[in-house]
């Protein structure tokens, strides 16, 4: 049995739960409600407070702030949770915030997500697998996330908004609506500009899946008729390819606006 490595001058409740492995270095402050996984390295002066459970592997940056309560007027200091997934990579100044009792009481970030300086997740956001956020990148409240979603520098995500699977945002942008799984969205209103064809090819989808995900793209933003339309017509279409039928069913599932398009194709369109 290995025992975790702790600095003297690190103050733990004697109640949280440390794994094995754990190393946990100068000045961190951790709370009595806290649980890290086997391994997990708190490098300097972290904060992981309130009822928090921290995955296996996970490394925590300097200055780093989890499990603080939510920053929201309807919170009435219940004892919600933030989940931390595994092998997470959370670099100097995060701030993730539990979630709230009216918004299902739980913040969750998936597994080797990498958040880097100065980013937050507000309370109640449910991000995926393999996310990486940028520097300066906000979530607001009851955001999610798909897996292997990507967010450039400074970008932000309006309350409530969907980002789909494999979407990029570009650095600067603001999202203010549902982004499609895969689609690439961009400005300070965050429009439509197409696909995100270089993540496609970096997960290994064939050429043959990417293409007929271009064309679905082509009807249902450009094609004839309204979009309820369109969308019910591709939506009727026999043995659409996992792609397609992904976003379709990311777009029918949304209670709120999508994200319109403005381009064909992003910058990163297949010759």
């Amino acid at each position: 049995m290995n025992a975790p490595m702790i600095d003297p001058s690190a103050r733990i409740a004697a109640s949280a739960r440390i794994g094995r492995n754990c190393t946990i270095g100068p000045y961190c402050t951790i709370g009595p409600d806290v649980s890290l996984g086997e391994g997990c390295r708190l490098l300097a002066h972290v904060n992981v407070t309130g009822v928090t459970t921290i995955g296996a592997r996970t490394v925590i940056h300097p200055f780093a702030s989890l499990g603080t309560p939510p920053q929201s007027v309807a919170y009435r200091g219940g004892a919600t949770r933030l989940v931390v997934g595994v092998d997470c990579d959370i670099r100097e100044h995060v701030t993730i915030n539990t979630g709230t009792e009216d918004g299902g009481g739980l913040t969750q970030i998936g597994d080797r997500c990498f958040l880097m300086a100065g980013a937050h997740v507000a309370h109640d956001c449910k991000v995926g697998n393999d996310v990486t956020m940028a520097n300066n990148v906000l979530l607001g409240g009851h955001v999610e996330v798909g897996d292997h979603a990507v967010f450039g520098g400074g970008s932000v995500v309006r309350q409530f908004v969907r980002i789909g699977e494999g979407a990029m945002i570009a650095g600067l942008s603001g999202a203010r609506a549902d982004v499609i799984p895969w689609g690439m969205a961009q400005g300070p209103l965050a429009h439509l500009v197409g696909l995100n064809v270089v993540g496609l090819r970096r997960k290994g989808f064939a050429r043959s899946e990417v293409h007929a995900l271009r064309r679905a793209y082509e009807d249902l933003f450009f094609g004839s008729g309204e979009f309820r339309t369109r969308l019910a017509r591709l939506a009727a279409a026999k043995d659409a390819p996992p792609l397609v039928a992904k976003m379709i069913a990311f777009i029918q599932a949304g209670k709120r606006p999508l994200t319109g398009a403005v381009r064909r194709h992003g910058g990163d369109a297949e010759p």
